[in-house]
């Protein structure tokens, strides 16, 4: 305890993180719906301040449409498009953009709210808001990589204006990663604000086995940034096959570059991965079960393996269905969500008494 009461707890913190949680999950799906508009390249500088501001006026519209008539994918993608089709997909870059921005307030200005209210005195209610001292680096690492993302945002943006029709991938997934790694890290932060410190451990081999399926879900999330960015999702649509064949032709001659730009490559990756996915979460589940893990344990690794099957069962559907915009968005919002509940899971298992697991399997 400190001046400030319960120094390793802290509700109204752990509701702001969780709440910013939920906004970088719709950041993330505003995101994927903009790819699928092809909007992304729609505006095509990078202004943080001011370009928060819309065109006003119909010479403010006729100078971003030149601007945008000025790069590839104008001209060899939408050659002719008229000016109520350019504004169609400016307002969704623009909407992801100004989304962006709004995420970065809303998590920037009560970070330093709550940590002014460190300054006050125990008894006041603004002493009682103080951030706990071993959250402020975790939340100060949050908020650059909240910055850190809007560089790399226009990073990949940028590598679509001069020779190329769309972004490169590695940048997308680049972009994508960052985003799925700062809304992981916002949800673990937010349960240690809700629950305080803790300094149980579990055993080293449940512990590493919950890791290990986090970041092979999370691999997965990075292989599907790939399929979006080189569009792969809409060759080879057949399933189980690839147009008849396990792997369809791959271009071998683009060298390693094949692993991010060959879009069968690309697409068979991600389809292997899954499979080693849905057999090692589902292992992880029913093991869960044979040791009576308690404290909500067992229930967690038994919906983690459910939504692993949901989400590959949609993402057959999105394939066979030729990526629909809305079969798309759901399943970009399926890949978070389950990245949410892998990290739920993970802190739970870190912090469960080493007592809960030694009943041993079920006969």
């Amino acid at each position: 305890m400190n001046r400030f009461g319960n120094s390793s707890q802290s509700r109204p913190v752990a509701i702001w993180l969780f709440a910013c949680a939920a906004m970088v999950f719709a950041m993330v799906v505003i995101g994927g719906i903009t790819r699928l508009t092809g909007s992304g390249l729609s505006i095509t500088e990078w202004k943080p301040i001011m370009g928060a501001l819309p065109p006003l006026n119909a010479a403010d519209w006729s100078e971003a449409f030149e601007k945008y008539k000025a790069i590839p994918q104008y001209a060899q993608v939408n050659a002719g498009m008229s000016m109520a089709d350019f504004q169609s997909i400016f307002w969704w870059e623009w909407a992801h953009r100004l989304f962006g921005r709004l995420v970065g307030a809303v998590f920037a200005l009560p970070f330093f709210f709550f940590l002014a209210c460190r300054l006050f005195p125990e008894r006041s209610l603004l002493g009682r808001l103080a951030m706990p001292t071993r959250l402020i680096w975790r939340c100060a690492l949050l908020l650059a990589m909240g910055g850190m993302q809007g560089v790399i945002g226009w990073w990949m943006v940028s590598s679509g204006l001069s020779e190329r029709v769309d972004v490169a991938p590695e940048r997308l997934t680049t972009h994508l990663g960052l985003a799925l790694l700062i809304f992981a890290g916002l949800i673990w932060t937010a349960l240690e604000a809700w629950s305080g410190e803790d300094h149980n451990r579990a055993p080293q081999g449940w512990s590493r086995g919950a890791a290990i399926l986090w970041g092979a879900v999370f691999i997965q999330c990075l292989l599907g940034g790939l399929v979006a960015g080189a569009k792969a999702g809409f060759i080879y649509t057949d399933w189980p096959l690839m147009n008849g064949a396990l792997l369809a032709p791959v271009d071998w001659g683009k060298g390693g570059w094949a692993f991010l730009h060959d879009q069968a490559l690309v697409q068979f990756n991600h389809r292997i991965w899954a499979y080693g996915l849905l057999i090692g979460g589902t292992v992880y589940a029913v093991q869960a079960w044979r040791w009576k893990l308690a404290e909500g344990l067992g229930t967690s690794a038994f919906v983690v393996g459910g939504a692993l099957w949901m989400q590959a069962l949609l993402g057959i559907v999105t394939l066979i269905s030729v990526v629909p915009l809305w079969l798309g968005g759901l399943h970009q919002a399926g890949a978070a969500i389950v990245l949410a509940l892998v990290t739920a899971n993970l802190w739970m298992v870190r912090r469960s008494q080493p007592r809960l697991f030694m009943s041993g399997p079920r006969r």
